[in-house]
């Protein structure tokens, strides 16, 4: 036990699942079972009617299939009736010809010699069929009846000892007692394996010799209704063992775990701790090969009820390497450990796990400049569009087709000269009368406009192409000299509270708008 704790950890404790020991759990009623623990199903033909013929049909097989005692009968009674049958008739054949009046006559030449009574027939019938030929009794040439009789018992007795012999060596040759050597676990057991919650039994092999191109295969025998309301009692269903991967061929040389993994196509999906305790199921274990002596296919079988399933446990080691060799210790087949597993099913976990989390929800990324309009259209596309796709219609074309003018625009603004730059179209119409005020043309430059600084401001979605266009443009006044002629310059409206066009006169808004 030492040994153990230190291999396996101090949380590990062996639990001995063997039926014959005290266990505190309440004791539930034992039910019926489909398929017994040795592996012979539980089930009675009844009421057949007219279709007991059929055995008489597979005779060969009906007596193959019978009990020992039946078979042992049957062959005394064969081989009893078809002496004194056969022996019935010589004697018949000697009491026509009158030969038994003449049995010790030397002149008088017989069918059978030394045959004068049903006991001489009767040891003359079995020298000959045991061919045993003692020389005493024989078939003279005068008696062709028998002859005849001598072939057709020929032929008889070959025929009954074909049938009853192969009949008795096919029985005593069946696989069936070879599967006596092949061990299941007493439970199987529900445990993590590789991160997945696995359902797990053992097998193992007593045998030095082989089983050939054993496989395994499980049955879930459990009763459901459908939704068309059709009950099906017992109804069967496959349960994966790996035949996807060949995990199911087995080199059964050393006991073997045979995993089930718990997925979503399993029918284990929503099965829980708690469930368990409340579900009626049977799972049904075929073990099938090649005898490796004889060539005989064997089949192995055993089943596990809802109450040997022992959730959170594992089977515990057999295997052991010693001094050049591995041995089994046969003695731990059986027991378990228990370990850390959770307690809900995979259809719980699973649907945990889908549940979006706060901090893992997309946010909404937003364009605060034209620059930022390269760098949105080359993220990844997140959901089911790209960043491009949740602009306005205005604002997608603009950056589709008009972006790269409206760059060199904004460029040409901040690059030239600012009586290049309030040019018509392309700043508001009351710089463009300052820009064409008298005595802009002049050396001393009385009039000059700063050089704009163009930058776009946090811009929402709902923002059209105009607007966006008016704002590009911040509403800063340039510096104007003390010159007399120079007309008075007030002061650009601000865009506080709505859009620039919005604070100028009714008729600069209408040629504005013309233009």
């Amino acid at each position: 036990m030492a040994a153990l704790r230190r291999k396996f950890g101090e949380d590990y404790q062996v639990v001995n699942t063997n039926r014959g020991a005290p266990f505190s759990a309440p004791v539930r009623k034992k039910r019926q079972r489909f398929v017994e623990k040795n592996g012979r199903c539980n089930v009675q033909h009844g009421n057949l009617g007219g279709e007991t013929s059929r055995y008489l049909s597979d005779l060969f097989t009906t007596l193959v299939d019978l009990k020992w005692r039946w078979n042992l009968l049957i062959f005394i009674l064969t081989y009893t009736v078809a002496w004194l049958v056969m022996a019935f008739m010589w004697w018949l054949i000697a009491y026509i010809r009158g030969d038994l009046n003449h049995g010790h006559d030397t002149s008088y030449t017989p069918c059978v010699a030394n045959v004068y009574n049903f006991p001489s027939a009767f040891l003359f019938f079995i020298e000959t069929e045991a061919t045993i030929g003692y020389g005493y009794r024989y078939i003279t040439e005068k008696c062709p009846e028998g002859i005849i009789l001598f072939l057709f018992q020929s032929l008889l007795g070959s025929i009954v000892d074909a049938f009853l012999i192969g009949c008795m060596f096919i029985k005593m040759s069946q696989p069936k007692k070879r599967a006596e050597t092949l061990m299941f676990s007493q439970d199987a057991v529900i445990s993590q394996r590789d991160g997945k919650l696995c359902l797990m039994f053992r097998v193992g092999n007593l045998r030095n010799s082989h089983m050939v191109s054993a496989q395994i295969r499980c049955k879930l025998i459990k009763s459901r209704q459908t939704p068309e309301g059709e009950f099906l009692p017992l109804d069967q269903c496959e349960l994966d063992v790996g035949f996807g991967t060949g995990a199911d061929q087995l080199f059964l040389v050393s006991p073997l775990t045979i995993c089930h993994e718990i997925n979503p196509k399993s029918p284990f999906f929503d099965l829980s701790q708690r469930s368990l305790m409340n579900e009626q199921f049977e799972i049904v274990v075929i073990l099938e090969g090649i005898v490796e002596t004889t060539g005989m296919t064997c089949q192995a079988r055993t089943s596990y009820t809802e109450d040997e399933v022992l959730w959170g446990h594992r089977f515990l080691p057999v295997m052991s390497l010693e001094e050049g060799f591995f041995r089994v210790d046969y003695s731990q087949f059986h027991s378990t450990f228990e370990v850390p597993t959770p307690p809900y099913s995979v259809k719980e976990y699973e649907e945990k796990c889908s549940l979006p989390s706060p901090m893992a929800t997309p946010h909404r990324d937003r364009v605060f400049s034209v620059n930022c309009l390269e760098l949105t259209e080359e993220r990844p596309s997140q959901g089911s569009g790209s960043a491009s796709c949740r602009l306005p219609s205005k604002l997608q074309r603009m950056s589709s087709s008009g972006k790269e003018d409206l760059q060199r625009k904004v460029l040409r603004l901040s690059s030239q000269p600012s009586e290049k730059a309030s040019s018509t179209g392309d700043l508001p119409l009351k710089l463009q009368r300052l820009g064409s005020s008298p005595g802009q043309g002049d050396g001393d430059g009385h009039f000059h406009l700063k050089a704009l600084k163009v930058g776009f401001e946090p811009m929402t979605m709902t923002m059209s192409t105009g607007d966006l266009h008016q704002r590009s443009l911040p509403p800063t006044p340039a510096p104007i000299s003390t010159h007399t002629h120079a007309p008075p310059h007030t002061p650009l409206p601000s865009a506080v509270g709505g859009r620039p066009e919005d604070n100028l006169p009714a008729k600069l808004r209408r040629m504005n708008a013309d233009r």
